[in-house]
C-alpha cells in the first residue's frame, strides 16, 4: 500500500458539496477582485485569532512582508528570527530593506529559543519573528516581556500553525491573538488551505490594519490616490470562497491530526532511534507537519520512497548556512541545535483523511527499517 505525504484529493471529495457552490456563487457574481467573500472571511479568521481585524492578501510571504513593510527598515535596523524555518520568514526582512539576525532553536520543540533571542537584542533591533514551527505556538509570553518594555514588534509567523493554542497564566491564548500582527497562509498544502495561494494578517491594532490595507492595493485606500508606495497583494474573491467553506472543518481536521500523531507516537516509543519532536505541555498542537528526530535519515528516506511512503525533510539547509546569506556571517557550527536537526528531521503523512491502516503501513515501514 502505497501512502502519499498529502492527500488533497481525499479532502476534495469530503467537502465538495460546500466548496463548489461557494466558487459558483463568486462565478455567477463576476466579483473576482475585492468581493465580499474578502471582507467576510477577514471577519472570521480575525475572530478565530481573538484579533479585531483581517487583511487579505496573495500569498503568506506577503502577509510576512507587508508588516515588514510598514515598520520603514532601514539597512541597519535587525528583526530576529530562527533559521529552522521556511525561506519567507527571512527572506521577507531582507526584501523589507532590514538585516535578519538568526538565534537557535530549542531541542525538543525546534521553536525559537528565547534566551537567545534576549541574548541578540541590540539597540538596533526592531522586530521579533517567532515561527510556530509546524503547527506549535513558541514561548509568546516570555517572547513578549523581551519585546514590549523596550518597544519592538512581535510579528508572529503563523503560516503552519492557524488555529494552534497556549496556555498562558491559565488561559488558553490563540495564535495571533498576542503578537503585534501574525501571519497566515494558505497554501494549499496548509490545515486551512486554498484552491491557488493566498494569505492573511491579523491584528488587533486598527491603525496598522487601515496601513497594511493600503499597503496591499498599491499604497492608497480610494482608487487611483496614493499615499505611498504599497504593492498589488489581493486575496482572490475564489479563493476566499473556497477558505470560507473549509473554516468550519477546520477544528476537527486539527483533532484528527492530533490523534494521529498521538498514534504515532505511541507506535515509536519502543523504538530509540525515532524520537518524535515534543510537544510543549502548555501547547494545543495543530500538526500541520509530523516530525520526528531520527537515525540514518537519508537511508530512511530511500527506504520510505522504495515502499512508497510519502515524506518530506523540513528543513534540509538551516536559513543561516543558505548562500544567499552567506554576507551575514554565520560559521558553520555557529546554530549547533538546527543545524543538527537538519541532518535528522523527517516529516510523515500526517493528513486527516488517513485511514488506520495507512498509519499502520507507515508504522510497519519504519519499525521494519530500524529492526
Amino acid at each position: 500500500m502505497n501512502v502519499p505525504l498529502l492527500d488533497l484529493v481525499a479532502q476534495y471529495r469530503a467537502i465538495k458539496d460546500d466548496v463548489l457552490p461557494a466558487m459558483m456563487g463568486v462565478i455567477e457574481t463576476q466579483q473576482f477582485i475585492m468581493g465580499p467573500a474578502i471582507a467576510q472571511l477577514e471577519a472570521e479568521v480575525a475572530r478565530l485569532s481573538h484579533a479585531t481585524q483581517g487583511v487579505g492578501c496573495a500569498s503568506g510571504t506577503d502577509a510576512l512582508l507587508l508588516p515588514l513593510r510598514a515598520l520603514a527598515l532601514r539597512p541597519e535596523d535587525e528583526v530576529i528570527t530562527t533559521p529552522f524555518t521556511f525561506f519567507a520568514t527571512a527572506g521577507t526582512i531582507h526584501n523589507a530593506g532590514g538585516k535578519p539576525v538568526f538565534v537557535d532553536v530549542e531541542p525538543e520543540t525546534l521553536n525559537i529559543d528565547v534566551d537567545a533571542v534576549e541574548r541578540a537584542i541590540t539597540p538596533r533591533t526592531k522586530a521579533i519573528i517567532p515561527v510556530h514551527l509546524f503547527g506549535q505556538m513558541a514561548d509568546m509570553q516570555r517572547l513578549l516581556a523581551l519585546a514590549q518594555p523596550r518597544g519592538i514588534r512581535v510579528i508572529e509567523d503563523a503560516c503552519q500553525a492557524i488555529g494552534a493554542r497556549r496556555r498562558i497564566d491559565g488561559e488558553w491564548r490563540v495564535a495571533g491573538e498576542l503578537g503585534w500582527v501574525t501571519a497566515y497562509s494558505f497554501f494549499p498544502s496548509k490545515n486551512l488551505g486554498a484552491w491557488g495561494d493566498g494569505g492573511m494578517i491579523v491584528t488587533s491594532d486598527d491603525r496598522t490594519a487601515e496601513r497594511l490595507k493600503r499597503l496591499r492595493l498599491h499604497g492608497g485606500a480610494k482608487q487611483y490616490h496614493h499615499d505611498e508606495v504599497g504593492t498589488n497583494s489581493r486575496l482572490d474573491t475564489l479563493q476566499a470562497a473556497v477558505l470560507l467553506a473549509k473554516l468550519p472543518h477546520l477544528a476537527s481536521w486539527s483533532a484528527k491530526r492530533r490523534e494521529h500523531a498521538a498514534y504515532y507516537h505511541t507506535a515509536f516509543t519502543d523504538v530509540s532511534p525515532v524520537r518524535p519532536l515534543a510537544v510543549d505541555p502548555e501547547n494545543e498542537h495543530i500538526f500541520h507537519q509530523y516530525t520526528l528526530r531520527v537515525e540514518r535519515r537519508d537511508a530512511l528516506q530511500a527506504h520510505l520512497k522504495q515502499e512508497g511512503i510519502g515524506h518530506a525533510v523540513y528543513y534540509p539547509v538551516p536559513l543561516h548556512r543558505q548562500p544567499c546569506f552567506a554576507h551575514l556571517g554565520y560559521a558553520p557550527g555557529s546554530m549547533p541545535v538546527s543545524e543538527r536537526a537538519a541532518g535528522e528531521v523527517i516529516s510523515l503523512p500526517i493528513y486527516p483523511e488517513l485511514s488506520h491502516a495507512q498509519l499502520d503501513r507507515v508504522i510497519d515501514v519504519i519499525r521494519a527499517f530500524y529492526r
